[in-house]
């Protein structure tokens, strides 16, 4: 490799890593966080509706995550964005993302919700009905707070999966992390080094969330302990 090869590489690695910074603050991060939480929202009322003895509540949410599940993101973010302005329904490109993403996430994550659940001990049930408690109060102040520290681990390997998948933003014109890859590559005709130093970003970023993930659960082990 030649001096004025690696004097040009170092000047687009110079040159692009505000860009693609900026796309991951605006678009990627923001994205990954209001998906994550709309998803884990939406999935609470899944995954109680999956846990329903009432047949057409059950079989409908069970047939959501099928269908959800079986189905590419990619594919739900094109039935978004691309299909329902056939249908006179025009989106935010923004709001593409976050809508397709939240409802593959309120999918996965209502199942993750719904084991974790099933989990406690059914004498927890009737311990708080023995107690006089209701449905709903023995669900918030006894089975979910179990709940919730089985959840931990799958949470954090599904947000960060999730900030991965934003990726697919780059595919309806938002300048996203991978989108700013894209444009740069487009404009220096050097895709390998800006995807390489894309590559690398979520590379930092994942390892920052892993790090987070394992305080967390260390925390949720503590508190459990004591």
């Amino acid at each position: 490799m030649s001096l004025d090869r690696i004097e040009r590489m170092l000047e687009i690695i110079s040159f692009s890593w505000l860009p693609l910074l900026k796309g991951a603050v605006y678009y990627t991060i923001p994205l990954a966080i209001v998906s994550f939480l709309l998803g884990i929202s939406f999935a609470f009322f899944v995954a109680l509706a999956s846990l329903s003895s009432n047949r057409v509540i059950y079989t409908a949410s069970r047939s959501y995550i099928w269908a959800i599940r079986c189905t590419p993101v990619l594919v739900q973010l094109f039935i978004i964005f691309y299909g329902l302005p056939n249908l006179g329904i025009v989106l935010d490109p923004f709001v593409s993302v976050m809508i397709s993403l939240t409802v593959s996430e309120a999918a996965y994550c209502s199942e993750i919700i719904r084991a974790s659940i099933q989990s406690v001990a059914a004498g927890q049930w009737k311990a708080s009905y023995a107690l006089g408690m209701s449905y709903g109060q023995t669900l918030r102040k006894v089975i979910l707070p179990q709940a919730i520290r089985v959840c931990i681990p799958s949470f954090g390997n599904q947000f960060i999966s999730l900030f991965k998948t934003t990726s697919l933003a780059a595919l309806v014109t938002i300048p996203d992390l991978f989108g700013a890859a894209r444009l740069i590559a487009a404009s220096t005709f050097e895709p390998m080094l800006l995807y390489l130093v894309a590559g690398a970003y979520y590379l930092i970023l994942c390892s920052l969330l892993n790090i987070a993930q394992s305080r967390i659960e260390k925390n949720f082990v503590y508190i459990k302990a004591h």
